[in-house]
């Protein structure tokens, strides 16, 4: 009987150890994981960040979703993503943009926003950016120039 005891304890220990060995294991991917999935929400916004500030239409236009709001003082609609383009490109063509400074950035429910100050040629203005989170991607929806 002690000999089937000690056949138990064997098959235990080294089912403990396996199981010590993928713990160890998952415990080091875990904050990698982490990490990544932040990097990723977090880059969309981030990249539309470096497009105002250089005044990059092409760059912006990627991360339009199949429509969407812009708003700048002399137009104001809910555009196709091409029209939105032809929009933003006379806009960005009349107003050089020297920079762009962000006041607040969030995120709530996977939708991430953005509100700063674009210093252009003629002007300065409040500029407020709303993305959503469709499919694994972050998606422009709203974009807003309002005059200070």
């Amino acid at each position: 009987m002690a000999h089937f005891f000690n056949k138990i304890g064997t098959l235990f220990a080294k089912g403990r150890a396996a199981m010590a060995k993928r713990m160890k294991k998952f415990t080091l991917l875990l904050p990698i994981i982490i990490l990544f999935s932040s990097f990723v929400s977090l880059t969309s916004i981030d990249d539309i960040v470096v497009a105002l500030n250089t005044g990059n239409v092409s760059k912006l236009t990627k991360y339009f979703d199949t429509n969407i709001e812009l708003c700048t003082p002399e137009k104001s609609n809910n555009y196709s993503k091409s029209q939105a383009e032809l929009v933003l490109k006379d806009f960005f063509s009349n107003n050089n943009v020297k920079s762009f400074a962000i006041i607040h950035k969030g995120e709530n429910a996977g939708s991430q926003y953005c509100i700063g100050m674009l210093q252009t040629s003629t002007g300065v203005y409040r500029t407020t950016v709303f993305m959503k989170l469709r499919g694994g991607s972050q998606y422009l929806q709203e974009l807003r120039f309002e005059n200070r």
